[in-house]
């Protein structure tokens, strides 16, 4: 069972982001969290290489140098994301994230060049059951060459690194 699998319905909805790339790979994740969406905005906003780092379970964070651990705590100086920021990323020394959308408290959109793929990278946060939240991250990606490495090895890589962001944030949101 994939722990951050996207339900059909998040796979077939449109996200802001969808016309901005002809995507030969799309990502879709999901996963709920028990928390509302005014609850877990700030956590996502804040995330990202420089900012509040990239949020895992505590047990994971515990192998990881505590200068590189992500915070755990929301901090309000980085809640002002504006569109047009441009945020470092740990695809490499070069790779950056620009904010293209933020609709507080549900939806950021990020877009990105690597090499000569473009990429985008949508985050929603809906109402979720019983007054929690249902987040739902999309990845797309094109042009790619190697579409079959790209969407095995790759979407491998993607899963694991949801699975432990939605552990980190479960952690986070329920303090």
């Amino acid at each position: 069972m994939d722990l951050a699998a996207a339900t059909e319905q998040e796979r077939a909805a449109a996200l802001p982001g969808d016309d901005r790339v002809d995507a030969d790979v799309v990502m879709d994740r999901g996963f709920d969290l028990p928390a509302p969406p005014e609850k877990v905005w700030p956590w996502l906003v804040q995330l990202g290489k420089q900012r509040a780092g990239w949020y895992l379970p505590r047990r994971v964070e515990c192998l990881v140098p505590p200068a590189r651990r992500a915070l755990r705590h929301v901090d309000q100086h980085l809640l002002d994301h504006s569109v047009g920021d441009v945020i470092p990323d740990w695809g490499g020394t070069d790779a950056t994230f620009t904010l293209a959308a933020i609709e507080w408290p549900s939806l950021l959109l990020y877009t990105s060049r690597r090499g000569h793929t473009d990429l985008t990278w949508c985050l929603r946060v809906t109402d979720g059951h019983a007054g929690g939240s249902r987040v739902h991250l999309r990845l797309r990606m094109g042009p790619v060459r190697h579409r079959r490495l790209a969407r095995t090895l790759g979407g491998v890589v993607d899963a694991v690194t949801i699975v432990g962001l939605a552990a980190g944030l479960r952690e986070r949101v329920r303090r």
